[in-house]
């Protein structure tokens, strides 16, 4: 029999997960207590081991969200049941924007979510994410991209080959993204901005970007941070970390961190790398 636990953060794209689940053939079981897994397998077992496939959703909605989540976890897996968590989440913007436009109320406060809603949820989910054996952020995700990741990670195939790096420009004057796992300054690269002729162009510009890349701590930059992430990445595969988010900050996210976040896209797509490239703040000024 195999287990797998979804979780996460209202709003963050579980019911889109466990309508994959089903299509994949998984017996899916919405707002479960982790205690009553073991009494399910029981049941199973009891009845000819009927469901080889089980999902259960896992979430706040309970009053007191407080599970053992180790235990129940050890539980299973002493029956010698292969259990992986899943947990997703998204940026605060996101979940607020998701909330608004499908007009739906947070699950636990009944009203439309506040940001302190949203890490009043974030803070009471932070054991069972702790215990995930994947973190899906789907703040950029549409439901076939989510659908795809989700795939991945129940393979079997070799978690280095299916390793996405997601690359993210940002302004630091609009905020430092909350999904990040690594946040990179260009502010030590001189700014384009004060370049006659590419103020008003960004990052995209061949122009931009030659002059980002000429300088030679832009190219020492790039060539010790991507030796870095090579290897380190079979590293978090083996943890069974299966993405890494990569952030690149300058002032107003417009010229050197698009002009690098291209940079690192390129450089990892050639290397055959599975790579996702957001320019947040391009279109702010």
């Amino acid at each position: 029999m195999e287990i797998i636990i979804v979780t996460g953060l209202s709003g963050a794209g579980k019911s889109q997960a466990v309508n994959c689940l089903e299509d994949q053939g998984y017996y899916c079981i919405d707002n479960m207590p982790l205690e009553m897994m073991k009494n399910f397998i029981d049941l199973s077992v009891a009845n000819g081991g009927v469901v080889e496939k089980a999902a259960f959703v896992v979430d706040i909605r309970g009053a007191e969200f407080k599970p053992d989540v180790r235990k129940a976890l050890e539980d299973v897996r002493a029956l010698g049941i292969r259990t992986r968590v899943i947990f997703l989440e998204a940026s605060n913007e996101v979940l607020i924007r998701r909330f608004s436009e499908t007009r739906r109320r947070h699950p636990v406060t009944g009203n439309f979510p506040t940001v302190d809603d949203i890490e009043n949820e974030r803070e009471q989910l932070k054991d069972i994410r702790s215990a995930a054996d994947f973190i899906i952020d789907t703040s950029n995700m549409k439901t076939a991209k989510l659908k795809s990741e989700l795939i991945e990670v129940l393979s079997d195939e070799d978690k280095e080959e299916t390793f996405v790096i997601n690359i993210m420009s940002f302004g630091f004057k609009n905020g430092i993204p909350i999904t990040a796992d690594m946040v990179f300054d260009m502010r030590f690269i001189p700014n384009p901005y004060y370049v006659q002729g590419l103020k008003k162009a960004t990052g995209n510009n061949k122009k931009v970007r030659q002059y980002v890349m000429k300088h030679i701590e832009s190219q020492m930059f790039v060539k010790n941070l991507s030796k870095l992430i090579n290897d380190i990445i079979p590293c978090y595969a083996r943890e069974g970390k299966y993405n890494l988010n990569l952030a690149f900050g300058c002032t107003g996210g417009q010229h050197r961190s698009v002009a690098m976040a291209n940079e690192f896209y390129d450089l990892f797509t050639k290397q055959g790398r599975q790579v996702t490239l957001d320019h947040r703040d391009i279109k702010k000024h």
